[in-house]
């Protein structure tokens, strides 16, 4: 952050629960460190893990990423609907955001947005592309602004 002088705020950390769980209390206390100068805090593939809520609770995260195994099987699968809804609620209840992976389909994008999911990623939107790729868009699309 020092060397590029991105803003803190501008930098989001996507971890695994996994990670997290290994060593939960020494955990703690990094993302504390990480947390203070404002780096926002995601739990990746979030409900594929151990998915403790105690340890939910106690974590300073910013958001939770719902694995793309949960949004991949919203069109057809009543069991995917309810982990999907249930993770935008409680994440709504403990005030953290709520970014859905691996949207593919508009039934998906309806679902999760009738659910106020705050983001999604996948390749409804875009394709990954290479980063040369990414900055041309960007500024093409700065450009039409």
């Amino acid at each position: 952050l020092e060397e590029t002088k991105l803003p803190a705020a501008c930098l989001e950390l996507e971890l695994t629960e996994s990670m997290f769980m290994e060593h939960a209390e020494r955990s703690i206390e990094t993302l504390k460190i990480l947390k203070a100068p404002g780096i926002q805090l995601a739990i990746d593939d979030f409900g594929t893990g151990y998915s403790s809520l105690t340890y939910l609770k106690r974590f300073p995260i910013d958001k939770l990423k719902i694995d793309q195994s949960f949004v991949r099987g919203l069109a057809h699968d009543a069991n995917d609907r309810e982990i999907a809804a249930t993770i935008i609620a409680m994440a709504r209840n403990l005030k953290l955001s709520v970014l859905a992976e691996g949207v593919e389909s508009e039934q998906q994008l309806a679902f999760l947005r009738e659910h106020d999911c705050d983001y999604y990623q996948g390749f409804l939107f875009h394709r990954p592309v290479p980063a040369v790729e990414l900055e041309a868009w960007l500024r093409e699309r700065l450009a039409q602004q």
